[in-house]
C-alpha cells in the first residue's frame, strides 16, 4: 500500500470506523511514523498537529482503539481505519466526536449469522445441528423451514409475543440454512426486498413478464 503522505506536508487523514457497527467514531492525521506505529502495535495511533507529537489513542484513558483493517482510499492520500474501540472514542466522554451512540445495530448479526452458517457448510464440524441440516440435504431442510413457518403462524395467532419472537427467530435461522445450501445468501434477500420499495417495482416486474412472454 503506496500512501502519499507528501500531499499535506508528511501527514494523511485517517478516518476511524467501528469495524462491528460500522459507525464513523473520528478523524485523526497519520504521519508514516504514527502509521507504522499503529501496525507495531495494534492500537491507533496519530500525529498531533497541536503538540506536534505522536500520541496513541488511550494511552492515558485505556479507551484504546485496536486495530482491525486499513484501507487507502483512491487517490493514496487518506485512509480508513477500521477498529474495536475501547470505551468512549472522544475524549468528551461521548462514543463518537460527533456526540453520536455507537449502538450495534442487531441486525448486523445476520450478516455474522450468514458468514458462521456458511463456516459450517464448508467445515461441517461433527455434533453440530447445523452440519446435520446440511447433511440431511434440502428437501429436509425445506421441511424444516415449512414446520418453523407454522409454529410461527400458530404463535402468532394464539400465543405470545415471547413466544412468536422465539419461533420466529427459529424460522430465520432454518431460512438462512436454506439460502446457504442453495449457495445465496441473507442479504439476497434484503437486495430484493429493496428492489420492491421501488414505487416502480411492480410495474417493471409487470413490464418485464409481459416482455418475457411476447418473446
Amino acid at each position: 500500500m503506496k500512501i502519499d503522505f507528501e500531499k499535506m506536508g508528511g501527514l494523511v487523514p485517517a478516518i476511524i470506523q467501528d469495524a462491528t457497527t460500522k459507525n464513523v467514531l473520528m478523524l485523526g492525521f497519520m504521519n508514516e511514523e504514527a502509521y507504522q506505529k499503529t501496525l507495531d502495535t495494534k492500537h491507533v495511533t496519530f500525529w498531533s498537529r497541536t503538540r506536534q507529537t505522536l500520541w496513541t489513542k488511550g494511552e492515558t484513558s485505556g479507551h484504546f482503539l485496536n486495530l482491525v483493517d486499513i484501507k487507502i482510499d483512491c487517490d493514496n492520500d487518506t485512509l480508513l481505519v477500521k477498529v474495536n474501540p475501547v470505551g468512549p472514542t472522544c475524549h468528551t466522554g461521548t462514543d463518537t466526536c460527533w456526540g453520536e451512540t455507537n449502538d450495534d445495530s442487531p441486525l448486523l448479526f445476520l450478516t455474522e449469522l450468514q458468514d458462521f452458517i456458511n463456516r459450517r457448510k464448508q467445515e461441517m464440524p461433527e455434533g453440530s445441528y447445523t452440519t446435520k441440516l446440511f447433511k440431511d440435504g434440502v428437501n429436509k431442510i425445506a421441511q424444516k423451514v415449512g414446520e418453523e413457518a407454522l409454529e410461527t403462524v400458530i404463535e402468532a395467532t394464539n400465543g405470545t409475543d415471547d413466544h412468536l419472537v422465539y419461533e420466529a427467530s427459529d424460522l430465520l435461522y432454518h431460512l438462512i440454512v436454506l439460502l446457504a445450501h442453495k449457495g445465496l445468501r441473507i442479504e439476497d434477500v434484503a437486495t430484493e426486498l429493496h428492489k420492491r420499495h421501488d414505487p416502480e417495482w411492480d410495474k417493471k416486474r409487470r413490464e418485464a413478464k409481459a416482455a418475457g412472454k411476447m418473446k
